[in-house]
């Protein structure tokens, strides 16, 4: 397939930090993709969790099943719009790898941990585990992946640093960076400043296409909301009225899907109709020309960005604060609190794999780096199991 001029050209990578030599049968953003697949971090996400803890249900969405949808829409995306669908799908597989157990109530809980210590932000981690936690290969730490690939990751939400920078992920000066970006970024800039790639903006919508569409469904399968509550909602509403009318009687599960599956399309739609609007009038040229903008090309066209704030606020409420779900927030973030201190008081309690790392840490800040990637790299049935073996089982009340 011939990619546009604004794509990111496979025989035009910035390269790897580490030479190799080039694959006779895969492009360079394949092979990163491939990488990314067969590390552990990626094996692990089977069992992280997304809302729901990992052993609620069978049928509620992992990090792992996530991932895997966000990559199916970044690469729908990213082909419509001629953009390098390998490098698309490498980010996108590889974007979640920093979350620590729990969703975001662990991310939550460590980053208040890592305070004194340089935070914690998941993003900042996934560089840190594919530049360095990964340790497989003879010749570096990490997957060794291509620049592309490593900016993606670092900045698909946008910008971290400077003018452009905003967002949950972006700081307003260098310094404020998490450590586990600032320190790789000043050996091998990624610039930080500027937005990213196409391909890795196209990674970022795909991500929320993702979510909005299974959080209303895991959402509905857990008994938070009703499809009733639904039809009052933009988006939603419209989509289970256009199923009632094409299929009146329709089995509710059936219902269910056609109506979600529509949502899902009305996203999709608009993010390829905006950026084709949005390419056509800006005629870029290059890869470059796209990181150089003042805003993202692929975005949400703002009728439906105000829609899907009203979805999300929706679920905020209903769903990520229902009160079974915040009880067991309350129950994990006991668990993270537990476990942090504990390793950072007493590393010998780190498996003997990871007591060289102890070794070569000069300071507290530095041994609770080793620790923050040891809790960070836990699943969640990993972390239940270790906080009852070294605390004793947890009470259902929220206590430990």
């Amino acid at each position: 397939m011939t990619l546009a001029p604004y794509a990111c050209q496979p025989d035009e990578s910035r390269g790897r930090q580490f030479r190799e030599t080039m694959s006779t049968f895969r492009s360079p953003f394949q092979r990163d993709r491939d990488r990314i697949i067969h590390s552990s971090a990626f094996r692990r996400l089977k069992h992280k969790t997304q809302v729901f803890v990992e052993h609620e249900g069978d049928y509620y969405r992992t990090r792992l099943t996530h991932t895997i949808e966000v990559a199916q829409v970044a690469r729908t995306i990213a082909g419509h719009l001629g953009l390098n669908t390998d490098l698309a799908e490498a980010v996108a597989l590889a974007h979640d790898l920093g979350h620590p157990p729990f969703g975001h109530t662990g991310e939550d809980a460590l980053h208040e941990l890592m305070a004194p210590y340089g935070g914690f932000d998941h993003n900042a981690q996934a560089i840190r585990i594919v530049t360095r936690l990964e340790r497989h290969y003879a010749d570096f730490d990490g997957l060794n992946l291509t620049w592309e690939t490593l900016e993606g990751i670092a900045k698909h939400n946008g910008p971290v640093i400077g003018p452009h920078a905003s967002g949950s992920h972006s700081v307003a000066d260098a310094k404020d960076m998490p450590y586990a970006l600032a320190g790789f970024n000043a050996d091998y800039d990624l610039e930080l400043e500027t937005h990213a790639s196409a391909e890795a903006q196209v990674a970022a919508v795909a991500d929320d296409v993702a979510y909005n569409h299974h959080d209303l469904h895991d959402g509905l399968r857990a008994g938070l909301f009703t499809e009733a509550d639904l039809m009052e909602l933009p988006v939603t509403g419209p989509a289970f009225a256009e199923v009632d009318s094409l299929y009146p009687g329709l089995d509710p599960m059936r219902r269910r899907h056609e109506a979600l599956r529509r949502v899902f399309g009305v996203m999709v739609e608009d993010v390829i109709a905006v950026a084709q609007n949005r390419l056509q009038s800006s005629q870029p040229q290059s890869a470059q020309a796209i990181r150089e903008m003042d805003g993202p090309i692929i975005r949400f066209s703002k009728p439906l960005y105000q829609n899907l704030k009203a979805i999300k606020s929706f679920l905020f409420t209903r769903m990520y604060r229902a009160p079974t779900v915040v009880k067991e927030r309350k129950r994990v973030t006991a668990m993270i609190d537990d476990l942090f201190p504990l390793f950072l008081d007493d590393p010998a309690l780190l498996p003997s794999e990871w007591q060289a790392d102890v070794g070569q840490a000069r300071n507290r800040a530095e041994l609770a780096r080793v620790v923050l990637d040891y809790v960070a790299g836990m699943t969640d049935r990993f972390a239940i199991q270790e906080h009852e073996r070294l605390c004793g089982p947890s009470r259902s009340d929220g206590g430990v």
